[in-house]
């Protein structure tokens, strides 16, 4: 078993052809999770921006990011990094890369919404910057689990 240096994580453009190696990795990190074609429609359309990073020799999917530009604003609709690449950074890269390239692009907030009770993820985020600026009360209904309020975040870039 080799060990991954974290320090060589190759962050590169996704496109659709990327679609359903996407996919997989959405599937075994969320509850619902978006098939392929999902992926590659998102993908595809001309505001979308999306990132994947990827590690050790041969190069593996470690995570993505994908968001959506419009006017001066950008969204991240979804970012997920694999358990086994969790805690090492990756999606700092990846969630920064994208705030770059919104830049880049005249974008001036980044805006995301995530699960409060999805503390690493929060955390991530808070520790790169991002502020609440609202809430949606009971937003995510999961299955054995009490309905939870989405936070509702920016970032001024």
């Amino acid at each position: 078993m080799s060990v991954t240096d974290y320090r060589h994580v190759s962050i590169l453009w996704a496109s659709p052809e990327h679609a359903q190696e996407l996919a997989d990795l959405h599937a075994g990190l969320f509850e619902a999770p978006w098939d392929a074609a999902a992926f590659t429609k998102l993908l595809g359309h001309p505001g979308s921006t999306a990132l994947l990073a990827r590690v050790g020799a041969p190069p593996r999917l470690a995570g993505f990011v994908l968001g959506q530009l419009a006017a001066d604003e950008a969204e991240i609709l979804t970012l997920g990094v694999s358990k086994d690449h969790q805690r090492h950074g990756i999606g700092s890269r990846l969630v920064e890369a994208l705030g770059r390239a919104a830049k880049k692009a005249e974008a001036r907030r980044l805006f995301l919404e995530v699960a409060e009770d999805s503390v690493p993820a929060v955390a991530l985020y808070k520790r790169l910057g991002f502020h609440e600026i609202g809430r949606r009360k009971a937003y995510y209904v999961r299955s054995g689990h009490p309905a939870c309020d989405a936070l509702n975040l920016a970032l001024e870039l």
